[in-house]
């Protein structure tokens, strides 16, 4: 029986890990969730500015699509940040931003997604 994957650009905070493990599990029907982690990962991609962070993960992305037939990419931002310490309509702009530079990358996968974690850090696609 094949395992399925799905990867997620996530925050390094530990409050976010499971919750968006278990979420993409869940939505997605996927075995396992590669994370890749980065403190406010939605700022570093949406801003492009430190080049050497952009492609390390692009480059961890590439490999979790190779090596485990990732389909689904999700980027994550999440309430009280300490990578992104803005509000949560800036952090939104900067998910979708974010998709945009991960759509740019090129790779063969079904769907990218924005999760967005409130308070509570559950976590909810946003458009």
């Amino acid at each position: 029986m094949v395992k399925e994957f799905a990867t997620a650009i996530n925050c390094i905070d530990g409050r976010v890990q499971k919750p968006v493990a278990e979420y993409m599990q869940k939505s997605f029907n996927v075995d396992y969730v590669d994370m890749i982690t980065e403190p406010g990962p939605n700022k570093i991609l949406s801003e492009g500015k430190d080049v050497s962070i952009v492609a390390s993960l692009k480059k961890k992305v590439e490999i979790s699509i190779k090596k485990h037939n990732s389909q689904i990419i999700a980027i994550v931002a999440h309430y009280d940040c300490a990578g992104n310490p803005e509000s949560e309509d800036v952090q939104k702009e900067h998910l979708c931003k974010a998709v945009n530079v991960i759509i740019s990358w090129g790779f063969p996968v079904k769907k990218i997604i924005a999760l967005w974690l409130d308070e509570s850090f559950k976590p909810s696609i946003i458009s």
